[in-house]
């Protein structure tokens, strides 16, 4: 096996587990959100409030809303690649071992691809659920104060 063999091996081999990594990250955040927003709905549920929490507090609900469809999005298998799974799957076992052979690097590229999108997708959930639980405090606050 020759150096360069070994560095694509490797980098895919990276790719791989940042790709693992990113769908745990992601994975852990949609329990989070999930969580966040059963909590929010209960204790609203039975505080009164008024027009501006009303407002406030809708506005974080659906940024979290949000943020678990950019989360449900990024876990979302692609079936539709043309590496991978869906590729192998059409290929005959001695198909599949020239693929790979062939391809690596290609599939190295469109792994790498694959990571930047779910990585993406998770940075701006997580931005958007730090956006909708600092709205969700200003809400609770606006209930505490009682603001007219």
């Amino acid at each position: 096996m020759t150096a360069t063999d070994q560095n694509l091996t490797a980098a895919h081999a990276e790719v791989k587990a940042e790709i693992a990594r990113t769908d745990t990250k992601t994975g852990l955040l949609l329990a989070f959100v999930g969580a966040v927003l059963a909590g929010a709905w209960t204790v609203a549920r039975d505080l009164p409030m008024n027009l501006p929490t009303y407002m406030v507090g809708g506005l974080g609900m659906a940024m979290l809303v949000a943020a678990a469809g950019l989360l449900l999005r990024s876990t979302r298998p692609n079936l539709r690649g043309r590496h991978g799974f869906p590729l192998w799957a059409t290929l005959t076992a001695e198909e599949v071992r020239d693929a790979v052979a062939r391809d690596l690097a290609a599939d190295v590229a469109g792994l790498s691809r694959l990571a930047v999108a779910k990585f993406t997708g998770l940075r701006r959930a997580v931005d958007l659920t730090c956006a909708g639980g600092a709205l969700l405090i200003l809400a609770a606050l606006l209930t505490v104060g009682g603001v007219a």
